[in-house]
């Protein structure tokens, strides 16, 4: 008997395919688990200031592809779980739940600097915008994907399983070789967009459902971020899991163990 829909929202450059150890967990425990591939890639929902076209991307998927019978639960990682926050303030009545995974809501002066850095041009010029835009994106052959990221320390900490899943959702065979699929001008574009109005959409709309929030133990995105505001968001709905800003591909069961616990009503 199914347990409800889960819509499942991806971080910044890693397509749906990438969670599949997760998802799998989620059906084995009776979910039903959709997820859309990748953000921003649509020419209708383009990234715009403050993601509110990939915010609405989210919810005609929701309506028109997912269809569900009623309310759904929402699972983020990173822009994932901001968009799933921006969709539950803009669309209540679509949601019944949501868990935000590493996905912190900047606040206070760290949001206005990041409107400053923002009208200035310096989140093009610095930070991870710049990394995005001048990142490889084509290989010779899948061997050697693997190879060139299974090298990376940062890579080398995912459960082997991600990394594959990883090497074959988020790059493609065209033109004899092999391209990155999530194109980096879209990911460049998701960082120089980043929200920083979340404080005042919570104050004006806040959620109507059950928050619940996880945080890496060692992400450097949380700390830059800043946990205040997120903390007060879920409440003592919130947890930590051992890892990076990427622990759901560090520890991929544990976390999905984590959010069926914290997708329990009770």
């Amino acid at each position: 008997m199914s347990t409800g829909t889960l819509v499942f929202s991806h971080a910044n450059s890693y397509p749906a395919g990438c969670y599949r150890v997760l998802f799998e967990r989620w059906r084995a425990a009776g979910w039903r688990v959709e997820a859309l591939d990748r953000f921003g890639h649509d020419p209708r929902f383009p990234v715009t200031a403050d993601w509110r076209r990939l915010r609405d991307q989210l919810i005609h998927f929701i309506e028109h592809d997912v269809k569900p019978d009623g309310p759904v639960a929402l699972v983020g990682h990173s822009l994932g779980g901001m968009l799933s926050l921006m969709a539950t303030c803009r669309r209540p009545d679509l949601v019944s739940r949501l868990v935000m995974l590493d996905s912190p809501v900047v606040s206070g002066m760290k949001a206005a600097a990041v409107a400053v850095a923002k009208t200035t041009g310096l989140m093009h010029r610095y930070g991870p915008s710049r990394v995005a835009r001048e990142r490889r994106h084509v290989w010779p052959d899948r061997e050697a994907v693997h190879k060139h990221f299974s090298a990376k320390k940062m890579f080398a900490r995912w459960d082997p399983r991600v990394l594959a899943d990883y090497v074959d959702a988020d790059f493609a065979e065209a033109d004899g070789q092999v391209q990155l699929r999530f194109h980096r001008e879209v990911e460049a574009h998701v960082y120089r967009t980043l929200p920083h109005h979340l404080p005042l959409l919570l104050r004006l709309r806040p959620p109507q459902c059950p928050v619940a929030f996880v945080g890496g133990t060692r992400s450097a995105e949380l700390r830059q971020a800043g946990a205040a505001a997120s903390k007060k968001l879920a409440g003592e709905r919130w947890r930590w899991m051992e890892g990076s800003h990427l622990f759901p591909f560090e520890k991929p069961e544990a976390t999905a163990d984590l959010v069926l616990a914290l997708l329990n009503p009770s």
